[in-house]
């Protein structure tokens, strides 16, 4: 039985999937001036090999101390982190030999900043060598492999520039190539794009959809904007004062009944316009979301169905919409044309009847 809104459960695929970052159990405790902060409470995430993963919360959720609890820049209270197979907890506090292991292990996971993090003294080829230069490759080797990331950002020209020359768009890019420098197998991505405007938010998501698909990245992203994973994640998580509250592909998610992930991706409005009709929020996505479903309701049953609202977009490829619309009558009175539109494979969310609902999502 699926939940009510405001309670949804974690999706998981049933299929068997590589996961390239697995975090369990992980909990993070902050303690200052005798009071204690959990940042993260248990929070279970894995994200499989070769997508990009958004997780998404409001400010205070626990997403930044998430992300750099998964590199081991912030040390876990409890609980472990495995990236690639291996086990960065057991890497760390072990002594010198520990922290080397965990060094090189850490420079295998690129991360980028919401502030860029550019060295001002420095030129953006320098800048793009810097994790070249503390891995000691020589010099030669690093100019021509720093010169090779700038131009996979479109960048190439302004390898001698100075930050303070370059536009926002262009420091994340700078700092993108510089997580990159290390061949990393996982990209982390902390608030890349929230200190960007939005024609430049989507230059740098799109570029980071492209790294992931050219390189075979795994890419995980914190952000607080929605548009964020509309625009290019495969699956996302919701946190909550610590919690991972919900999590899946974006389609199982928008296939959830009451799932509050997918009511903010796709948001319709509309109350009903007297107490004897039947308010339906309808998602569509694959096949079903360029058929005339609803006018072969209408025409099929004789019924006069209003149009409260609808949202249509492309999620991670697929084209998704969400429509609220109004039935004449109950929904007793309705329930062979909810039947109808269950066959053409839609999801049906029976709005302002929450006991309904759970039998919808029952059946």
């Amino acid at each position: 039985m699926h939940p009510c809104p405001g309670t949804p459960t974690p999706v998981h695929s049933t299929v068997t999937e590589t996961h390239v970052i697995t975090t369990s159990g992980l909990t993070k405790v902050y303690r200052s001036r005798g009071r204690e902060v959990t940042a993260l409470d248990g929070v279970d995430l894995h994200v499989r090999e070769g997508e990009v993963y958004g997780v998404i919360g409001q400010s205070g959720a626990g997403k930044s101390s998430l992300i750099r609890c998964v590199n081991l820049l912030e040390r876990p209270t409890s609980g472990t982190v495995t990236v690639a197979g291996q086990d960065l907890t057991a890497l760390a506090g072990r002594g010198p030999r520990a922290g080397r292991e965990l060094r090189r292990a850490r420079s295998r996971i690129g991360m980028v900043f919401q502030h860029f993090n550019l060295l001002s003294s420095r030129t953006v080829q320098d800048n793009v060598e810097l994790p070249l230069e503390i891995l000691g490759q020589a010099g030669r080797a690093r100019s021509r492999k720093a010169l090779e990331l700038l131009d996979l950002v479109g960048l190439a020209d302004k390898a001698k520039a100075y930050p303070a020359q370059l536009s926002g768009g262009q420091k994340q890019r700078v700092g993108i190539a510089r997580a990159l420098a290390g061949d990393p197998k996982v990209l982390l991505s902390d608030e890349a794009t929230s200190a960007l405007d939005p024609e430049t938010t989507r230059s740098i998501l799109q570029l980071l959809r492209d790294l992931n698909r050219q390189l075979g990245l795994t890419v995980l992203l914190i952000t607080h904007e929605m548009d964020v994973v509309k625009s290019i994640c495969d699956s996302a998580a919701l946190m909550e004062k610590g919690r991972i509250v919900e999590s899946g592909t974006v389609s199982e998610l928008l296939a959830t009944p009451g799932s509050e992930l997918a009511a903010a991706l796709f948001p319709v409005g509309g109350e009903a316009t007297g107490a004897d009709r039947t308010v339906l929020d309808v998602t569509f996505h694959g096949e079903a979301a360029t058929q005339p479903v609803i006018s072969q309701l209408s025409r099929t049953y004789n019924i006069d169905i209003s149009i409260l609202g609808a949202a249509i977009d492309t999620v991670g490829g697929l084209q998704i919409g969400r429509m609220r619309i109004e039935l004449p009558g109950r929904y007793e009175d309705n329930v062979v044309p909810v039947g109808f539109l269950r066959e053409q494979g839609l999801q049906i969310d029976v709005v302002g009847q929450e006991s309904l609902l759970v039998k919808e999502g029952a059946k």
